[in-house]
C-alpha cells in the first residue's frame, strides 16, 4: 500500500441547518458551536495519520468552509441523490486519483481517536474493507483498499435507519469481502446522546479539545435548554 485518503463528508457551519435533531430542543447558538467543536477535532485526530492526504467532502457551499476550515484542506463537492451514492461517488473519485486505499468518515464521533484510525488503516492492509459500527446501527467510518471497493456496497440501504450497518454488512458478504470491524462508538444526533457524552466526561472520558471547551462554556445553558429559548 503506497497511498492512502481520508475523506471527511460535513457540511457547512450554518445555525439551524447543522445537528437538526439537536436544534430541536437546545439553543441554536449552543449547537452551532458544539458541531463546529465536533468537526475541529474530527480534523484534528485525522490529521495525526501517518502520510495520509486529507479530503472534505462538502454537499456545497465549499467557499464557506473554505474560509472557516482556511486552504490547507482539499474540497470536493458531494455527488448523487442519496447518501450511497455520494458516498459511493466520493471513494469512485479517489480511487480515480491513484490512492490504494481509502476511509470516509464523519463528524458526529467527538471521542474519536488517533489509536482507531490507526486501527482501520492497518486493517485495510489485509483486508478489502473496514466499518467503525455506532451504537445507532449505523457507522462512523468506512474504509475500502482500491481492489476491494464497489459502490454496490451503498446500494439498496434504508439510510438513517438501524438497518444501516447490518445491510452494508450483507452487501459485503455478498461481494465476499472481507472485512473487520472497529470498537462500536456513539454518534451524538440527540438530547440524550449529549446527555451520555457529559457523563461519561465527568466520569474521566476523553473527548477532543475544542468540543470540551464548547460544552464548558455552555453547561449552565446547556442544562436548562428545557426552557425552550433559542
Amino acid at each position: 500500500m503506497t497511498s492512502k485518503a481520508v475523506i471527511v463528508f460535513l457540511k457547512a457551519p450554518e445555525t439551524g441547518r447543522v445537528k437538526t435533531r439537536l436544534s430541536q430542543s437546545l439553543n441554536t447558538t449552543f449547537v452551532l458551536d458544539l458541531y463546529k467543536g465536533f468537526v475541529v477535532d474530527t480534523l484534528d485526530v485525522l490529521e495525526s495519520a501517518q502520510d495520509t492526504f486529507l479530503y472534505v467532502w462538502p454537499p456545497g457551499k465549499a467557499e464557506a468552509l473554505q474560509k472557516w476550515l482556511g486552504s490547507q484542506y482539499l474540497f470536493c463537492p458531494q455527488q448523487g441523490e442519496d447518501l450511497g451514492q455520494r458516498m459511493g461517488n466520493a471513494f469512485a473519485d479517489i480511487f480515480k486519483r491513484g490512492y490504494d486505499a481509502a476511509l470516509l468518515v464523519g463528524t458526529d464521533i467527538p471521542e474519536l481517536t488517533p489509536a482507531l484510525i490507526s486501527r482501520a488503516e492497518t486493517a485495510l492492509q489485509t483486508t478489502d474493507a473496514v466499518i467503525g459500527p455506532s451504537s445507532d446501527g449505523g457507522y462512523y467510518l468506512i474504509g475500502f483498499q482500491k481492489s476491494g471497493f464497489s459502490t454496490s456496497v451503498f446500494k439498496d440501504i434504508d439510510w438513517s435507519t438501524p438497518a444501516v450497518l447490518d445491510q452494508t454488512r450483507q452487501a459485503m458478504n455478498h461481494l465476499s469481502l472481507r472485512y473487520e470491524l472497529l470498537t462500536e462508538m456513539d454518534d451524538i444526533d440527540t438530547p440524550e446522546d449529549l446527555n451520555a457524552l457529559m457523563a461519561r466526561v465527568k466520569k474521566g472520558g476523553t473527548i477532543g479539545m475544542q468540543t470540551l471547551k464548547v460544552l464548558t462554556l455552555y453547561a449552565d445553558g446547556y442544562i436548562h435548554y428545557h426552557t425552550g429559548i433559542k
